[in-house]
């Protein structure tokens, strides 16, 4: 039967993935499984996404009952799930206003434009910049894609938006040197994902903060991948106590219902966009609304954060013994359950063989295992995805 699905897909779908050649059924837990009944241990959880793993009944249960209520209304009128995610999700994050879209990718675009227009209003010239980072990955729409930082991404379909300039993630210096009259904000990912998951370090964090505030910049956070509890905080900025003027996420905000918001301080919600200047038709309608309100919910009634900070440490150690014993893996990489092997050759032969002793990874970048699985992971799945990984390693 996978087959035959695998081969349907291939006359009907666009060929612009390169997908594993398995159908997924269902999910339980941790895991998921195949139209074979085959079981696979995820530790990939959708890229981040399913944070509270598979079949959660009261997640399940919120849905089911907003399907019956109402599911979508548009952006003309108020609903009440919107308003409710929105207030939870200010209390979670810190941040004054809420935009909610659809994806990691249209949040981005949105804080662009928030971004260009706070500067437009201040002195009316349209030829301000952005610097984003090398190695960085923030989607794939045309605002995404011209502050992503790997030209692989770019090349084909440029000329791209324009006035965005790329420094070193973890280096100042790279980023001062950018730095002039027309700079209106500095964007990156709090952790770098697909780049290879390279965390930012504090001090990093801190200098840019302050250039920010001296120029009157706008500092941009992705916290796409790396929020939502992954790294023990809600967003990882938060470790640093450095808060943007405007935020991204999405991911786990909605557990594996489409959803996605940009966050801005009051100062530059009150000095940006305004009425006309951005909209979308679905994004906050009551059922996406209604997924990010139960997810915020469960995540404080399950202490998602205080687990994480719980099992991550355990998951450092196992993947540490690995780096010691085999030779061929260099060092790991990451913060709390976002984390990374780096070896010394490609590793997708690695994966497609954990995939077949039913462990399911991803890679970041063609030489980094990433480990992003489900936040309610125990510390005995740790221990069988270590297993299986090392089963599946090179002789």
């Amino acid at each position: 039967m996978m087959k035959q699905y695998i081969e349907e897909a291939e006359e009907a779908l666009l060929h612009t993935y390169n997908r594993y050649q398995i159908v997924l059924d269902r999910g339980e837990g941790v895991h998921l499984y195949d139209l074979d009944g085959k079981e696979y241990l995820d530790f990939v959880s959708g890229i981040a996404v399913f944070a509270l793993g598979y079949g959660n009944e009261a997640y399940n249960n919120a849905l089911k009952a907003q399907i019956d209520k109402l599911i979508h209304t548009s952006n003309y009128y108020y609903n009440a799930p919107a308003v409710e995610a929105a207030k939870k999700l200010k209390k979670a994050s810190g941040m004054d206003r809420v935009f909610f879209t659809n994806s990691g990718a249209e949040a981005v675009e949105g804080a662009i434009k928030a971004a260009r227009k706070y500067a437009y209003l201040k002195d009316g010239a349209k030829d301000h910049e952005i610097i984003a980072m090398e190695h960085s990955f923030h989607g794939r729409t045309y605002g995404a894609l011209s502050v992503t930082g790997n030209p692989k991404y770019r090349e084909a379909f440029e000329p791209m938006i324009g006035n965005v300039k790329f420094a070193r993630m973890n280096d100042f210096e790279s980023v001062e040197a950018l730095v002039n009259e027309k700079t209106c904000a500095i964007l990156f990912e709090t952790v770098q994902g697909e780049g290879g998951i390279y965390p930012a370090t504090a001090e990093f964090m801190r200098q840019v903060k302050a250039l920010c505030e001296e120029r009157d910049i706008l500092l941009l956070l992705d916290e796409i991948q790396c929020g939502m509890g992954r790294t023990g905080y809600m967003y990882a900025w938060q470790k640093f106590g450095v808060k943007p003027d405007i935020m991204m996420t999405a991911k786990a905000l909605g557990c594996g219902v489409p959803v996605g918001a940009f966050l801005l301080t009051e100062k530059v919600a009150a000095h940006s966009l305004t009425s006309g200047d951005h909209g979308t038709t679905y994004g906050g309608n009551p059922f996406a609304a209604a997924a990010i309100s139960k997810v915020l919910d469960l995540f404080e009634e399950g202490h998602i954060i205080d687990h994480v900070n719980e099992v991550a440490p355990y998951l450092e150690r196992k993947l540490d013994a690995l780096v010691e014993k085999y030779s061929f893996i260099k060092k790991r990489r990451g913060v709390g359950l976002m984390q990374g092997l780096a070896f010394d050759r490609p590793v997708q032969g690695i994966i497609q063989r954990a995939l077949e002793n039913g462990l399911i990874l991803i890679n970041a970048g063609p030489d980094v295992i990433r480990f992003v699985p489900p936040l309610v992971i125990t510390k005995e799945d740790v221990d069988a995805m270590t297993g299986i990984l090392e089963a599946s390693l090179p002789e």
